[in-house]
């Protein structure tokens, strides 16, 4: 498959379009590429496909539990194909926690997004596919718990884009157990809607926050998710605005009774078009997240909205060699340091690691693909810890399936 068929077929996959726990101890890969840049040193952490049924194609970042280890999931390989949610350990070696049997099964399939982890270690994501008996049941979509042990639950079906949504997004967990995200498509009051902010109670119980449409002046389509503040605000982005309007995007807040305010709509150049990721934020209530599309070069951006919706565009990416269409968003460090990917772009086009610094200065930290081996084309953001960055690639590494990375920042 050329690069460019790739590159087209991971855009469908994002697109609304539509238990087997297997342990293996793998030796961790040695050292594909060094860089100086900044000293750091770029590792690959696990090839997907050095064992079989172990998951391929993970297009959803990681999250770190309190022993360390990275979990995720991948939306396609497992003993049936329709993907796997996954642990790391410190040294390297592979968990399949959990591989999804499929729409027929009933437990859901391809998941899409990453993880939610609680403090007993239970994972909790989505599916973008199976749950519901309708007849196209790749129109619905599933919420999930997986346990420690790899045991998988199935907490709540949706229905299809006629009801409570479809296509969700990655999950977040509050302090009470309740679970939040978005549907990129469906929502209250029949067909013709384009998403849903919801709330998942500990037993189960979906509450619609918000359902956006078709009009004028709200967004619609939210892929990338939601954030919670101190006082239990969500905030997000919307790829698009009305389905009558232009404007290629938004950014939102959700106060606690589901009342929605725009904060910003993008207007393509130069401020930027089409986020797909969400936003994070930092102590005074500012957001940062990416565009994938607009910005100076027409490559997409790195911006920030204020609390008052003011935007700053604090990078505009060209291409080669620094990288282009970033579907992830960004992680913030205590130095106000922002770090993130582009799927393309970068001095092979299979995408980079970026950093952008306080003052807007853009460091590439690793180009994927200029080394045999690597990882290419990475659809999902970073996690951060005191060693430095993890993340995933939808292709490349050693069986050309994906990989998990490691960038140690010094």
């Amino acid at each position: 498959m050329t690069k460019t068929a790739k590159h087209q077929n991971l855009i469908l996959r994002w697109r609304p379009m539509s238990a087997l726990g297997v342990t293996v101890c793998i030796v961790l890969l040695q050292l594909v590429v060094a860089s100086t840049m900044q000293g750091q040193t770029y590792s690959i952490v696990y090839s997907f496909g050095s064992v079989p049924n172990d998951g391929s194609d993970p297009m959803a970042g990681l999250v770190m539990d309190a022993k360390g280890n990275l979990n995720g999931t991948t939306y396609a390989g497992g003993t049936a194909g329709y993907g796997t949610v996954f642990k790391l350990d410190t040294t390297g070696k592979e968990t399949v926690l959990y591989s999804f049997a499929g729409v027929a099964e009933g437990d859901g399939a391809h998941p899409h997004a990453g993880l939610a982890v609680d403090a007993q270690d239970n994972l909790y994501g989505t599916t973008w596919v199976g749950g519901c008996i309708e007849p196209n049941q790749t129109l619905c979509s599933t919420v999930f718990k997986v346990d420690a042990s790899g045991k998988e639950t199935v907490l709540f079906k949706f229905n299809g884009p006629g009801g409570d949504g479809t296509k969700p997004s990655g999950l977040v967990l509050d302090e009470q157990g309740n679970l939040y995200g978005t549907t990129a498509l469906g929502g209250a009051s029949g067909a013709n809607k384009d998403g849903t902010a919801f709330r998942l109670d500990a037993a189960g119980n979906e509450t619609i926050l918000h359902t956006f449409p078709m009009g004028p002046t709200d967004g619609v389509r939210p892929y990338g998710g939601v954030v919670l503040d101190a006082e239990g605000n969500l905030y997000g982005t919307t790829t698009r605005g009305g389905r009558f309007t232009l404007f290629p995007g938004s950014v939102f807040k959700l106060d606690t009774t589901g009342i929605e305010t725009v904060l910003y709509r993008f207007a393509g150049s130069p401020d930027g078009a089409n986020p797909y990721a969400g936003v994070v934020l930092d102590g005074q209530g500012n957001m940062y997240g990416t565009t994938y599309g607009g910005g100076a070069a027409g490559h997409g951006t790195v911006f920030k909205v204020d609390s008052s919706g003011n935007e700053t565009v604090l990078y505009s990416f060209t291409g080669t060699p620094d990288g282009a269409g970033p579907y992830a968003g960004v992680v913030l460090d205590a130095q106000g340091n922002l770090y993130g990917t582009t799927y393309s772009g970068g001095t092979a086009d299979y995408g980079t690691v970026f950093e952008i610094n306080a003052t807007g200065n853009e460091t590439v930290l690793h180009s994927f693909g200029s080394t045999k081996g690597d990882g290419k084309y990475p659809y999902a953001g970073l996690v951060l810890d005191a060693q430095g960055l993890y993340g995933t690639t939808t292709h490349g590494g050693a069986h050309n399936k994906g990989t998990v990375f490691k960038l140690t920042l010094q």
